[in-house]
């Protein structure tokens, strides 16, 4: 009775496998993924026939990708898209992040206190991610430096300080990072490390200096040793990671200056200054004459997992008191990269709809797991505030963006251009005391009373822009309820570059339907089906006649030999099998 049981088991497995493996090829053949949703196979094949027909009418018909109306991008002529459109691929984009020897340091229980105390604890546990270069390079070429955002075909979307909070654990409420100046590059270096290398050019310090010499905190170390030690590794860990740069295995030297005090350290919103640097990375990488990009591209990879349905991951099986959530993408460190080029990924975005955005990812997160100091400032996801990293001021647009945050989405004001670049002499801001005076006037007075000087003028601006992320609470986003999102979009159509990739010509795409389904008439026809139930049996068959009625519209009745040779096959195939039950 086992015995007849496990070969009915046998059985459906195999007829299973057989059908789920003759659906499978027939839509890797086609170009789309499978979706076995609440459909009978009929329905499948005929939803996603429907689907590549109905695309290819639209993609042929396209003359003008955008932006009909150029008031918003208006650099579209520099942007990655007019090349690639015109057939100028440039390919993945290479992809800057030095994680993967952050295990190699060693650290001490007191060296690790320090480090949390900079405000640094949990970025320090995110481990070193299988970049997918891309996906990377795809989300890239939808990112526009303009506003801030990706322009995709359901409307805008972004990163906000929500995200970056929530996904890598670093702070989005505190001081604007921008210091008081420096002095030369080997001073600092001596005076917070004890050291110096030799090769200390143009204020970058090499990250395997660093490893080398300060990798392991010697046990009977000094405070002082100890705290010299730490500084490294956080300089390390920056810069392998949220400042991460396209000049290769370097930092800049800028950021040690920050960490002379680890409780002042704490006080900086290390959140908004890394997604400053990923909004100025992803600008300068959407250029099409850029190949490179760097930041926190860990950040920009589970974003993407986290609110697009596009190359992603599963999840991690056990994702319960996980923080920061990019942890719960850990699993993908060990799998192996993904398979899908930069023009599947492209093609994926270009047809993009809202059944694959995840609006609300985190809402049914707990959120017990998430430090206090996050969960309270949570509401700056709808500041429209400057983010600033000392040399870098980046505009947080979430007023563009708002069904993120579960509002539906107006027509967003118009977006002024700002000064995107903080001079490196300006840097004579102390924002390490008298904040809150500052907060209340004192800035505001400053750029007021500007005299007429060039330096006084420069700095002007730099404190304009301070006062922007000063006064960020008082800018808070509200969502409007009664809203006609169709008026929305019908803007956003004529402001926005809506595909990518060139459409196919209806010729080739024509031929590549027609070589897909030839393909799936063959597979149908060498499957041998006389084992499988009736039921299953008609359901099989009617796919198969389907796909022959298609082939004969489209090109006529098909060849006679290639059915002589399917007829063949099966007939060997049962002779096969005849002989093996005689054996």
């Amino acid at each position: 009775m086992n015995t007849e049981m496990e070969i009915e088991n046998n059985y459906d497995r195999d007829k299973l496998i057989v059908l789920s493996l003759f659906l499978s090829l027939s839509f890797v053949l086609l170009g789309f993924p499978l979706r076995l949703q609440q459909h009978n196979l009929k329905q499948i094949f005929f939803f996603d026939f429907a689907a590549l027909v109905k695309e290819s009418a639209q993609m042929a018909i396209v003359a003008d990708p955008g932006p009909i109306d150029k008031s918003v991008l208006y650099d579209q002529e520099n942007h990655v898209s007019s090349a690639v459109w015109d057939g100028q691929e440039r390919g993945v984009l290479r992809c800057h992040e030095h994680t993967s020897m952050l295990v190699q340091w060693k650290l001490t229980r007191k060296q690790i206190e320090l480090v949390e105390k900079a405000g640094f604890g949990y970025l320090r546990l995110i481990p070193s991610f299988s970049l997918d270069n891309s996906l990377i390079s795809a989300l890239t070429e939808r990112w526009r430096r303009e506003t801030n955002t990706f322009h995709l075909p359901v409307g805008e979307m972004t990163i906000t300080l929500e995200d970056v909070g929530l996904i890598l654990g670093l702070a989005i409420e505190g001081n604007p990072v921008v210091g008081p100046q420096s002095n030369s590059p080997s001073v600092v270096c001596e005076k917070l490390l004890g050291k110096a290398p030799e090769d200390l050019n143009g204020g970058m310090l090499k990250l395997t200096w660093l490893k080398k010499c300060f990798s392991k905190c010697p046990e009977d170390a000094s405070t002082e040793t100890i705290e010299r030690y730490t500084r490294a590794y956080i300089l390390y860990l920056v810069g392998s990671t949220i400042f991460s740069t396209t000049t290769g295995n370097k930092v800049s030297i800028m950021y040690l200056s920050f960490f002379e005090n680890f409780e002042e350290a704490g006080k900086f919103a290390w959140g908004a200054a890394a997604l400053s640097f990923l909004y100025r990375t992803l600008g300068n990488a959407s250029i099409k004459s850029q190949g490179t990009i760097s930041g926190s591209l860990t950040l920009l990879q589970c974003w993407s997992y986290f609110h697009l349905n596009i190359g992603r991951p599963k999840i991690n099986e056990d994702p319960s008191g996980n923080f920061p959530f990019a942890l719960r993408w850990k699993g993908r460190q060990s799998g192996p990269r993904s398979t899908s080029n930069i023009v599947a990924y492209r093609k994926a975005l270009d047809n993009l709809t809202s059944s694959d955005v995840q609006w609300l990812p985190y809402k049914d997160i707990d959120f017990a797991v998430v430090p206090d100091h996050i969960k309270d400032n949570l509401n700056l996801k709808l500041a429209r505030t400057m983010l600033i990293c000392i040399d870098k001021a980046e505009r947080h647009m979430p007023d563009r963006c708002l069904r993120q945050f579960g509002s539906p989405q107006p027509i967003p004001q118009k977006v002024k251009r700002w000064e995107k670049r903080i001079r490196s002499g300006d840097q004579g801001i102390d924002l390490t005391k008298d904040t809150e005076l500052k907060a209340k006037g004192k800035v505001h007075a400053e750029v007021k009373d500007l005299t007429k000087d060039t330096e006084s003028e420069t700095k002007g601006k730099v404190h304009a822009e301070v006062k922007d992320w000063l006064d960020r609470k008082q800018h808070i986003v509200d969502g409007v309820d009664d809203v006609d999102e169709s008026e929305y979009m019908q803007w956003y159509e004529k402001i926005t570059r809506k595909f990518i990739g060139q459409p196919e010509s209806l010729e080739s795409e024509f031929q590549r339907t027609v070589a897909a389904i030839k393909e799936i008439e063959n597979i149908a026809d060498s499957v041998l089906i006389d084992q499988i139930d009736s039921r299953d049996k008609k359901l099989f068959n009617e796919i198969k006649n389907s796909v022959h009625s298609c082939l004969t519209e489209i090109i006529g009745e098909p060849r006679k030999g290639r059915r002589k040779s399917a007829a063949k096959r099966k007939r060997s195939n049962n002779s096969n099998s005849r002989d093996d039950t005689t054996d």
